[in-house]
């Protein structure tokens, strides 16, 4: 099995970070806008469209609120295995540390999907560190 882990920091209160993590369903509004194109909700899961084209069915395994913490799985297609999890670590005053860990099988898949990751974890620095949009 590979593991693909990913860290990083933003400049955004926990608090707000964590409204756009677990807000499951607006993943390609709030969280990865651009990187994910589209995202279908269903009961307990979604099917996202990212900009290359490729289109996931991701079940949600749960949701830790008290650890900041949301888990996946993707079904279908080639992966045999896929579990991701996503968790949020404050690190003072309006910064926040995102560690996004997948564990995939086959091992082939591990490359594709740690560029995935990269791209992934670019977009959503760049989204969660952005100030808050406020309406008109």
């Amino acid at each position: 099995m590979t593991t693909i882990y990913k860290e990083f920091t933003v400049e955004a209160s926990l608090e707000s970070a964590w409204d756009a993590l677990r807000d499951f369903n607006a993943v390609h509004q709030r969280l990865a806008p651009g990187f994910v194109v589209d995202c279908k909700p269903g009961e307990g899961s979604r099917t996202v469209t990212f900009a290359n084209g490729f289109v996931a069915h991701e079940v949600l395994m749960g949701i830790h609120e008290a650890a900041h913490r949301l888990s996946y799985t993707v079904v279908g297609g080639k992966a045999s295995h896929h579990l991701a999890s996503a968790q949020l670590f404050a690190e003072g005053e309006g910064r926040t540390r995102v560690v996004w860990i997948t564990d995939v099988l086959p091992d082939a898949l591990g490359d594709y999907i740690d560029g995935m990751m990269t791209q992934g974890a670019a977009v959503m620095q760049k989204a969660l560190s952005a100030p808050p949009k406020n309406p008109a």
